[in-house]
């Protein structure tokens, strides 16, 4: 199991979870802002716990992985934890044996989010840290901020794979490339795929052209989901073909962009980066 996604179990887990007992997060609130004691010793209070329907909306079973169970609700957690207790007849009653026995874990202060449920005396409490996903610069600057990232590991030596590369010299940025790279890197995240053709069969080469970009030679690397800049350039870096683009010397020019879906839940970003040499 993911050390940062673990069960708390009581008694037996719950199969099917039909309604949400917000009564019973009002109550964990309750307790988090006026915890009063903990394991007999006094403890502070910590902050509400916002209510999150992906969390309450979450099955848990015998057998079951908290982590798949989040992902399955689309819910991104950086920590997770789940209690579940059996016989309890009511929230109250809930409340008094979870808080008994995992104080805790409910006052503690990592958590952000909390999702509840039960059926009959079977109640189910899930508390979550969500993922927080750092806001990205508008594309030209985030394109920039990659050249900057290219131009540093150009001007040192590199191991692409099995392929030495002496450093290489700066490459320029060229907005017509820049333009390539966003309209690839749109093309992806509107249709929802990951390709160096689109569905239309253009490739890299073509989009340079239909930019306005006058080529001897083009390249191009993709990458999806990374957050930031510096963890795309990473990821580049670390696969032998892309490294390779990037240590390329007869390359002296780049572009690159990102862009993001906006009815992606998960705010996926797609990034693009084209090399050129200009005739």
């Amino acid at each position: 199991m993911h050390p940062l996604f673990r069960f708390l179990p009581f008694a037996v887990a719950l199969t099917t979870l039909p309604a949400r007992a917000d009564e019973l997060a009002n109550l964990i609130n309750a307790y988090r802002a006026a915890p009063g004691t903990c394991e007999g010793a006094p403890a502070a209070p910590a902050g509400l716990l916002t209510v999150e329907p992906a969390l309450s909306r979450i099955r848990i079973g015998p057998g079951t992985f908290l982590e798949s169970a989040l992902q399955r609700a689309g819910y991104e957690a950086a920590h997770a934890e789940a209690i579940t207790v059996t016989g309890p007849p009511d929230a109250r009653a809930a409340m008094e044996v979870i808080g008994q026995k995992y104080c805790r874990t409910l006052r503690a202060a990592e958590f952000a989010a909390i999702g509840t449920a039960h059926v009959g005396n079977d109640w189910q409490v899930v508390l979550a840290r969500p993922v927080v996903i750092p806001p990205l610069p508008d594309w030209p600057d985030a394109g920039r901020d990659i050249l900057v990232l290219v131009n540093a590991a150009r001007a040192q030596p590199r191991t692409c794979g099995t392929q030495a590369f002496g450093p290489a010299g700066p490459l320029a940025w060229n907005p017509l490339l820049g333009q390539a790279a966003l309209v690839h890197s749109t093309d992806m995240a509107q249709k929802h795929y990951f390709n160096h053709k689109q569905p239309d069969g253009s490739v890299p080469a073509d989009r340079a052209t239909q930019a306005g970009y006058r080529w001897a030679r083009v390249g191009e690397n993709i990458a999806s989901g990374q957050r930031t800049p510096e963890e795309a350039v990473a990821s580049w870096l670390d696969s032998p073909g892309h490294c390779a683009n990037i240590m390329n010397p007869t390359f002296t020019e780049m572009g690159a962009a990102y862009a993001i879906n906006p009815q992606n839940r998960n705010r996926t970003a797609y990034w693009t980066q084209v090399f050129g040499t200009p005739r």
